[in-house]
């Protein structure tokens, strides 16, 4: 790679190895001035997966920690906060807490785990802390002959007021060991849970271990994580902690707004005639409140973009990230609610919903729909898209987060009806058909024959118009030939569907716009039911040709798609 140029930093988190070898740091240090200007100690702050939490914690750590004085100006000079730094700078003893990769196996497990976590965090932030703490070594060995929890963090507390310091504690992927358990989606997860937040249990100890050294010890705590699910069930445990995920002013701490995109790809030396796709579209859109100035892009998504056209150097085959879609097992859990699945669906089909976020929510509240919509928001599957009627209208937020609805949709289709078994090959040949023969019947007849023909009472009691739409986008979406796009906005109305070729596929002859009709089979023994759905189809169809979008294009087609029941179906091409 040039060396004018920085690296990109996909995949890194440690703050000193971005700043020390050369790789590109979108500037977020502003937001440590208004951190500070917090009058809670205990900060709480939530983003979805893959957003930056952990790299912009680890920036904080280098920032506070008095063991990086002599590094400040090296790494922060040329930063926002190194021109204007605060007091607090270089003046604390942090203690790092990630509490990712825990065994939740059993309860046993899971208190060795947590215990073991706790005693490497004091350990390695003694170990970071020799050349400030002169005897450092005693407190190692107490704390490595040590199994209370609540004497461990006390010896890193006790470390620290020897040379008249006080604590910053960062605790990273609070809740993951949380969301490990409800995924469980066995009484077994659910108890665990319980025994170990509530009442006596063992992390709720911790946290209010925590708490009692705030009054002394603590100067401040910050947590991170996904969700707040944890919160209302450490009751007083830690029921104090100032939750900054939804205010304005931290809307764009994580997170690229557009401006800061373009700055990430001309530092990199992303060459701006490699970009074929709608960066926008697939990656940004993120809202944390209504009335914040910028939509920003998760991190991970555009950082792996550009990291696949520095790679390849060429058309990216692959421009969704793999790594952020949810785990379907995690998501089959929480839909297990009849009324959670409906809600999901609802989403997937409307692309947005009506709904209040939640500052907190316990494990009990998952099965009520404000909750589970909430932690839909926190897990980045909706975002906000403004204020509405006293409430908020959430939205899908962009289109690779679409796909993760389609996907999850194929598969609960498949899991609830035995009968629909999928050949992908005879699929994906079908698409291809459609797209390099202009051939729109195999496809059309594939999905009727092999999936819609064979839904369950169930399933065909929300047969309609909408749920065979996001059928067959989560069949399209199988090959990469098209980008399926649902109810994109055009003069006068919205396409059901429209076929945007790939941008690895440029010889691919013509797009389409299709639009879908149902007719239940006992209306459509009357003619004048389906020549009614024909000319509105037709009518439809009509406007979209003529709309700024596609007036004068000869590369696309316009079908119309009538099904009748579950196994029937009429095909007009307009």
């Amino acid at each position: 790679m040039d060396t004018k140029y920085k690296r990109l930093p996909y995949g890194n988190s440690n703050f000193e190895s971005v700043m020390m070898d050369n790789y590109a740091y979108v500037d977020k240090t502003r937001f440590i001035e208004l951190l500070e200007q917090e009058n809670n100690k205990y900060l709480f702050f939530t983003r979805p997966r893959k957003f930056g939490k952990s790299l912009f914690f680890s920036m904080l750590s280098h920032y506070y920690d008095i063991n990086g004085a002599d590094k400040f100006n090296t790494l922060f000079g040329d930063l926002y906060i190194g021109k204007h730094p605060t007091p607090k700078h270089s003046s604390m003893v942090v203690l790092n807490l990630d509490f990712s990769g825990l065994n939740t196996n059993s309860e046993d497990d899971f208190k060795i785990s947590f215990t073991g976590k706790i005693r490497q965090a004091v350990l390695t932030c003694l170990e970071n802390h020799k050349k400030c703490i002169l005897n450092v070594g005693e407190f190692i060995q107490e704390c490595k002959g040590q199994q209370s929890i609540t004497e461990m963090i006390n010896i890193a507390f006790r470390a620290a007021a020897s040379i008249d310091c006080k604590v910053f504690v960062i605790i990273d992927e609070y809740d993951h060991f949380a969301n490990d358990l409800i995924a469980l989606g066995t009484s077994t997860g659910d108890d665990v849970y319980r025994k170990i937040i509530r009442a006596n249990g063992l992390v709720r100890d911790f946290y209010e271990t925590l708490k009692e050294g705030s009054k002394t010890a603590i100067d401040r705590i910050l947590l991170t994580g996904i969700t707040p699910i944890m919160l209302d069930d450490l009751t007083s445990g830690f029921n104090i902690s100032n939750s900054l995920s939804l205010k304005e002013r931290y809307n764009e701490m994580l997170g690229f707004t557009k401006d800061e995109v373009e700055w990430l790809r001309e530092v990199t030396g992303v060459d701006k005639s490699l970009i074929k796709v709608d960066m926008e579209f697939l990656y940004n859109g993120y809202l944390f409140h209504s009335k914040a100035d910028n939509k920003v892009y998760n991190p991970s998504m555009i950082l792996y973009f550009f990291d696949q056209i520095t790679t390849c150097e060429n058309n990216p085959e692959y421009i969704i990230d793999e790594n952020l879609k949810m785990d379907y097992g995690r998501l089959r859990r929480l839909v297990s609610d009849e009324q959670n699945s409906a809600t999901l669906l609802t989403i997937a089909q409307d692309n947005s919903i009506l709904s209040d976020i939640t500052l907190k929510f316990s494990i009990d509240e998952l099965h009520e729909n404000k909750s589970f919509v909430s932690l839909l928001f926190y897990m980045g599957l909706v975002t906000i898209e403004r204020a509405e009627e006293g409430t908020l209208r959430l939205k899908i937020p962009n289109y690779s987060i679409r796909t993760v609805y389609w996907e999850y949709i194929m598969r609960l289709t498949q899991d609830r009806n035995e009968d629909v078994l999928i050949d992908f090959s005879e699929l994906k040949a079908s698409i291809r058909e459609l797209a390099f023969r202009e051939n729109p019947t195999l496809f059309i007849d594939y999905v009727s024959r092999s999936i819609f023909s064979r839904l369950s009472n169930r399933d065909l009691q929300r047969f309609n118009e909408k749920y065979i739409k996001i059928l067959l986008l989560s069949s399209l979406m199988q090959s990469k030939l098209y980008l399926p796009i649902t109810e994109m906005e055009v003069t006068q109305g919205y396409a059901d569907i429209y076929l945007q070729r790939s941008h690895l596929f440029p010889e691919i002859p013509c797009e389409w716009v299709w639009e879908l009709k149902y007719v239940k089979k006992e209306d459509a023994k009357d003619e004048a039911v389906l020549q009614e759905k024909r000319e509105e189809a037709r009518a439809q169809l009509e406007k979209y040709r003529n709309s700024h979008l596609f007036a004068g294009r000869k590369d696309v087609r316009y079908l119309s798609v009538i099904f009748i029941g579950k196994d029937q179906y009429v095909i007009i091409e307009n």
